[in-house]
């Protein structure tokens, strides 16, 4: 018997693991109105992240572009596998193949 695969969660635990291997200390963030995946931390700098597995969808999109909504500042990103960018003046999206390959991140 197959068990689904919950590939979201795969893909946290992928963008985890490698903001760990960067150095990063990372938290989980709350927020008055939700979460925020990951908060990493390195050099008294702060980077707000949020993982998804594809932003195609418009519902999905403002669900993770919202969370970001009440953090004023600091660098605000969205890793995905989606091929569209959809990146505004304040979070940047990122294809988890180059974040993970990224020795700038």
């Amino acid at each position: 018997m197959f068990e689904d695969i919950n590939y979201s969660i795969s893909l946290e635990n992928i963008v985890y693991n490698e903001l760990i291997g960067k150095g990063y200390k990372v938290f989980v963030g709350k927020t008055k109105k939700g979460e925020i995946d990951f908060i990493a931390s390195k050099n008294n700098k702060f980077k707000y992240i949020q993982v998804c597995f594809n932003l195609d969808d418009e519902i999905t999109r403002n669900r993770e572009f919202s969370a970001f909504n009440e953090i004023e500042g600091n660098e605000k990103y969205i890793i995905t596998l989606s091929k569209k960018d959809y990146s505004t003046d304040s979070v940047k999206q990122i294809n988890v193949f180059d974040f993970l390959m990224s020795d700038t991140f």
